[in-house]
């Protein structure tokens, strides 16, 4: 039974190139300007206080958002169901949900011996 719980949680390997492959695909909808597909790519924690904080639809907040296009993924760090995806330009931050893999924050900035300063972010 065990094995089995383990199994469904997929090696470190495949959990960092699901989290790669989720920002991949974050990084091709923010070119193709898709707000609809932007938004089905955020945690639903995220989503929400985009909404909140813009007071307007999820599709409309994201697209008024000035992310960068971060590029090429150059380093992704998993832990447990957590991922932070380092890219040329940009940091994105990731969840594992039942769904797949989430963005939680974008267009974040290292600060020296700082939290990260991010365009967007769940609550």
């Amino acid at each position: 039974m065990l094995v089995l719980a383990l199994g469904g949680c997929g090696s470190a390997g495949e959990r960092s190139a699901d989290a790669s492959a989720a920002a991949t695909e974050f990084e091709r909808l923010l070119r193709s300007a898709d707000a609809s597909g932007l938004c089905a790519a955020l945690a639903p924690e995220t989503r929400s206080e985009l909404e909140e904080s813009e007071k307007s639809s999820c599709a409309e907040a994201i697209a008024a958002q000035e992310i960068p296009i971060g590029g090429a993924v150059r380093e992704v760090d998993v832990f447990g169901r957590q991922a932070r995806v380092v890219l040329d330009s940009d940091t994105l931050f990731l969840s594992r949900f039942a769904d797949g893999w989430k963005v939680v924050a974008a267009g974040c900035t290292p600060r020296s011996g700082l939290p990260y300063q991010c365009t967007i972010k769940g609550g």
